[in-house]
């Protein structure tokens, strides 16, 4: 029964997250989390431009949180909204605005898109990004593009944790168009990355005096001093 009511819990909570992505587009949304308190269901939504989630007087999240009530049986949801500080770094909002331009200036400019969208997340300072952007682009024919810069992991722990992954897709005239995003961010530690230990100087430690010049070293100036004292030498005279 335990395990019954966790997942039955588990798939409540991918619903509720699931309708709030659907509902909050074109706003920067990036995930959402969910907790619970004594008081009720604690809702956060991550947002990059929370002012739209908000509304003029708090009437858009005055709807949600009534029709979240009413759709999903909740008691007292509280929902509270966090801007994201580096929406560049987010992989789903640079795939949400990737679809928010493809809608806007339809497909002919999709290599624009692609490459200025790249240009901001490197710029942002990510080790690197891939861009898949499969559909009917530019012609009749579906075709599948990729943008990529810098260094993406694509295997091992680093690419399942550290790397961000994000989907979604745009309407157009030609018909649906997949969006698939990936970054790594400037934080992700390497484990092939090695940093040099500089040895530090105690204090009171005395300094390393230079190697004094072995005598070996003034050997060969002795034996061409003692060549040239030979040659001086006169030859003795013969006897008769």
């Amino acid at each position: 029964m335990i395990e019954r009511s966790l997942v039955a819990q588990r798939m409540k909570e991918f619903a509720i997250q699931e309708y709030i992505e659907q509902n909050l587009k074109h706003v920067g949304h990036s995930h959402t989390k969910m907790q619970r308190t004594p008081l009720g269901e604690k809702i956060i939504i991550f947002a990059s431009r929370p002012g739209l989630i908000v509304g003029r007087k708090g009437q858009n999240i005055k709807k949600l949180t009534n029709t979240l009530k009413r759709r999903f049986e909740l008691e007292n949801p509280q929902i509270e909204i966090n801007e994201v500080e580096k929406p560049d770094l987010d992989a789903q909002i640079v795939a949400e605005r990737i679809a928010n331009s493809l809608e806007k200036f339809g497909s002919a400019r999709f290599k624009g898109i692609g490459h200025k969208t790249m240009d901001q997340v490197m710029n942002a300072g990510a080790l690197g990004i891939e861009i898949f952007v499969s559909g009917k682009i530019p012609s009749a024919r579906a075709k599948s593009w990729r943008f990529y810069s810098g260094y993406l992991k694509k295997c091992g722990d680093v690419a399942v944790s550290s790397v961000q992954e994000a989907k979604t897709y745009a309407q157009l005239k030609s018909g649906t168009v997949g969006i698939k995003v990936k970054i790594m961010t400037p934080d992700t530690v390497l484990p092939d990355k090695i940093k040099p230990k500089v040895a530090e100087k105690k204090e009171g430690e005395p300094e390393q005096k230079k190697e004094e010049a072995t005598p070996e070293a003034e050997k060969p100036q002795e034996k061409k001093e003692g060549e040239k004292k030979r040659k001086t030498r006169k030859a003795p005279a013969k006897k008769k």
